[in-house]
């Protein structure tokens, strides 16, 4: 089931009743819409002045909801995530943890090449030469021993964007409008990881002692660049500031078209097909992640 993704940029009061997120204006109190919990997968909360009561967050975590809080500069800061979200959990952390090296770097290897497929893929649709990039994902050896990924990056960043764009995330426009949008994909992804049973901490590349959420910088890979197509859209189209509207419309990434095979789904629910396939993975009864090709 696709579910909704909620912003909010401006202040408002937000209650639980009777299985209802009640969202209510503080500047018109007497207007109030509701939304059913079960149909809520993000929720962004930006504006400081929003208010949230405890049985609503709990409702949402009870519904494996990623609730992303943003900070004094209206960035993603944190992330609500339920632990307890998966009936076979225990037996997925164990799969997970006492993977073997090999079956790692086989999985890095296919997520590799799964991420320089779809930006060559990417490259095509916007016209330019993706075919640059076939020699990279045809040569990834297990555990992209060679770096693959970072010598397929400058090849792609430069065909994107232009010989003077440079991926940093301090670095200018559309830097931010890609860092927002990542920040949202990973939201996802480590909702749709705790829902397979996977905790987002034990990655399989992404080993950073700070970073809490490895296994999601792992598995979005192949995804960033159904972010970068919206980014470049609205870089094309003169935005280059992060606006609440340009903020909602990269929120709506969320509901891209994904092809798997013979199946199109929403990119939220394609996740669950990729982080359930990772899951299988790890447990010895399938071998190959699942991941779209972007078209």
């Amino acid at each position: 089931m696709l579910k909704r993704a909620l912003f909010f940029s401006t202040p408002f009061c937000l209650s639980l009743r009777d299985g209802q997120m009640i969202v209510c204006a503080k500047e018109a109190p007497d207007m109030r819409r509701s939304v059913p919990v079960e149909d809520i997968g993000v929720v962004v909360l930006e504006h400081p002045q929003t208010t949230v009561t405890l049985p609503l967050l709990n409702a949402l975590s009870d519904n494996n909801a990623a609730v992303v809080l943003c900070g004094g500069d209206r960035m993603p800061n944190a992330m609500l995530l339920n632990l307890d979200s998966n009936r076979t959990q225990g037996e997925s952390y164990r799969a997970q943890i006492e993977a073997s090296e090999p079956l790692r770097k086989g999985l890095w290897k296919q997520i590799v090449e799964a991420k320089i497929r779809n930006q060559a893929a990417l490259l095509d649709k916007l016209g330019r030469d993706g075919g640059l990039l076939k020699p990279y994902w045809s040569n990834v050896r297990s555990g992209d021993a060679d770096n693959r990924e970072g010598a397929a990056a400058r090849v792609y960043w430069s065909e994107l964007f232009g010989r003077g764009f440079v991926r940093s995330r301090e670095g200018e426009a559309p830097n931010n409008l890609l860092n927002y949008g990542y920040t949202i994909l990973r939201a996802a992804v480590a909702r749709a990881l705790m829902g397979s049973g996977l905790f987002p901490a034990f990655g399989i590349f992404h080993r950073n002692r700070y970073n809490a959420f490895p296994l999601a910088d792992d598995v979005m890979e192949p995804y960033r660049p159904y972010v970068d197509e919206a980014v470049f859209g609205l870089f094309a189209r003169g935005e280059s500031r992060l606006t609440a509207q340009t903020k909602q419309e990269l929120l709506r990434l969320l509901f891209a078209d994904t092809r798997f095979a013979d199946l199109v789904r929403p990119l939220d629910v394609g996740l669950s097909f990729t982080t359930s396939s990772l899951a299988k993975c790890f447990a010895g009864t399938k071998k190959k992640i699942a991941y779209p090709l972007l078209e």
